[in-house]
């Protein structure tokens, strides 16, 4: 029994190594030939709900209310009429080269805070809730449950929108 635990906290550990190695290898950002604004781009989120809906009498959703001045937001219909995109941006850059990749993986970078505010958004504005994800059904401090649990923190900052 105690070897096949050993042995799943082995694979999940190198499976979560080669996902970090794969990630480091696809970040340019620290590239001094790059374009600067491509780190600062826009993260958009498709809502299904009318531009109205979403920005009722101009307001923006409460998740993106708490972000204040540090993000630009943009709203307008989707394309083909697949309801609204609701877009934000840091009006800042973020932190870049080896900084960025720091603050990145500690759950520090100021886009991981955007990315969770559009989803909550999305979120609320379509089933009226924040929805998160269900608890894993062990306790137990094992080498794979603390992955599995730092997975279920960060999932919201990280990601495709």
């Amino acid at each position: 029994m105690r070897r096949t635990a050993t042995m799943a906290a082995a694979v999940a550990l190198a499976g979560a190594g080669a996902g970090m190695a794969r990630w480091l290898s696809s970040r340019r950002a620290a590239d001094p030939g790059g374009d600067p604004r491509e780190a600062n781009r826009w993260l958009p989120v498709t809502v299904n709900r009318s531009p109205e809906e979403v920005m009722p009498e101009g307001r923006l959703p409460e998740p993106l209310v708490r972000l204040g001045d540090t993000v630009e937001v943009r709203v307008r219909k989707a394309p083909g009429g697949r309801g609204t995109e609701l877009a934000a941006r840091l009006l800042e850059p973020p932190p870049q080269g080896a900084r960025g990749t720091v603050a990145r993986i500690s759950g520090d970078d100021p886009r991981q805070e955007v990315r969770r505010a559009l989803r909550e958004a999305k979120s609320l504005l379509e089933t009226g809730e924040v929805l998160r994800p269900d608890e894993p059904s062990t306790n137990r401090p094992t080498a794979t449950g603390k992955v599995l649990d730092l997975a279920i923190r960060r999932a919201s900052g990280e990601g495709r929108l």
